[in-house]
């Protein structure tokens, strides 16, 4: 009678199934860290600065990114998902993002931008915009951004000081760099 070795019970198989799960369960804690990190850090600053959302804008490609979590003050301003866009931000705005541009608009009606940029953020309803790049040692994470909706807004130096630092927070995370 010939036995045939079970793989399940081949112990280099077995070593090698185990780094595999072992590499999985790393990489789903790190991502549930960052998940947990991320909605922290946006609920925090709705709530510290009042306002209507707070999104982080996610890069996945080459300035391509969505909206991956925010933190509401009514469902009725969500958009979880939207890609921005892709007309208006290009690889100039990319750039000045890069080198660590924050831009606060208090009042997008009578702010000096671009016609494509306006009509897109009122359709996304806002009507004061605070914007602040997640720089990691790879370069452009995403965007951490406010958005007051109802009524223009007159950003304070310690508004945007907030995002910078939380910002920094979150680029400083290994559960954001390892992403």
């Amino acid at each position: 009678m010939q036995s045939h070795p079970n793989p399940e019970f081949n112990p280099s198989v077995t070593v090698h199934r185990d780094r595999g799960l072992q590499k999985v369960l790393e990489r789903l804690i790190g991502t549930m860290e960052r998940d947990a990190l991320v909605v922290q850090t946006t609920n925090r600053l709705r709530e510290t600065l009042q306002v209507d959302r707070v999104v982080l804008y996610y890069f996945y490609y080459q300035w391509q990114g969505q909206v991956t979590f925010e933190a509401l003050s009514s469902e009725e301003f969500s958009i979880l998902g939207s890609t921005g866009p892709d007309d208006c931000f290009n690889d100039e705005y990319a750039a000045m993002y890069l080198a660590g541009r924050v831009r606060a608009i208090p009042d997008i009606e009578s702010e000096a931008i671009a016609t494509c940029h306006r009509d897109f953020l009122r359709q996304l309803q806002v009507r004061a915009n605070l914007v602040v790049p997640v720089l990691t040692p790879k370069g452009l994470w995403g965007l951490l951004v406010a958005h007051h909706c109802q009524a223009p807004r007159q950003w304070l130096p310690s508004d945007i000081e907030l995002m910078q630092i939380e910002a920094q927070v979150l680029a400083a995370a290994p559960c954001i760099q390892e992403s």
